[in-house]
């Protein structure tokens, strides 16, 4: 049987690479230019502990999952990466890493989560509203209306976190 564990990580280990390389990859795949005039600046001290995370599964030793958080504001996290290798999907690991990131959100002091998501991720889209976050926009047919100006293509949840929400979730 496998065995599978959370883990802390910095978000400049190394052994994140490989995923890392993953997920832009996606990403370039599903937007193409789309968001290169958008790069959003990223401290590496936004993740870690005490007031932010990041965090891999393993499973038998190698990396399968991943996810992070940072500060939004002084009460919400801002959650990002969560993303699980493509040869592994529709396994409910991507699900398992929301949960462990509410449970370590919640455990650090924040009561709300903020997270976006792009408008050509409908896999997400449904993970985060069958989860209980509370979409900021309307959910249309066609989500690619958000690609276009007003719009900046990304998809904004909010989840109010509490023992009773993340227990439940479990």
């Amino acid at each position: 049987m496998s065995e599978q564990l959370f883990r802390e990580v910095s978000p400049e280990a190394p052994e994140l690479q490989p995923i890392l390389t993953g997920l832009f990859g996606e990403y370039a795949a599903r937007y193409g230019a789309f968001f290169t005039n958008q790069k959003e600046v990223e401290l590496t001290e936004w993740y870690l502990p005490p007031r932010g995370l990041f965090i891999v599964l393993e499973r038998d030793g190698e990396i399968i999952a991943m996810g992070a958080y940072k500060p939004y504001d002084a009460v919400t996290a801002e959650f990002k990466r969560i993303w699980t290798r493509s040869d592994l999907r529709r396994q409910g690991l991507a699900l398992l890493i929301l949960q462990e990131l509410e449970r370590r959100a919640l455990r650090a002091g924040y009561q709300r989560v903020f997270l976006t998501t792009g408008f050509r991720q409908p896999e997400a889209v449904k993970l985060y509203i069958g989860h209980g976050y509370q979409p900021q926009f309307e959910l249309l047919e066609d989500m690619e209306v958000y690609s276009q100006p007003p719009h900046d293509g990304r998809l904004r949840f909010l989840k109010v976190i509490d023992v009773h929400s993340v227990a439940q979730a479990s």
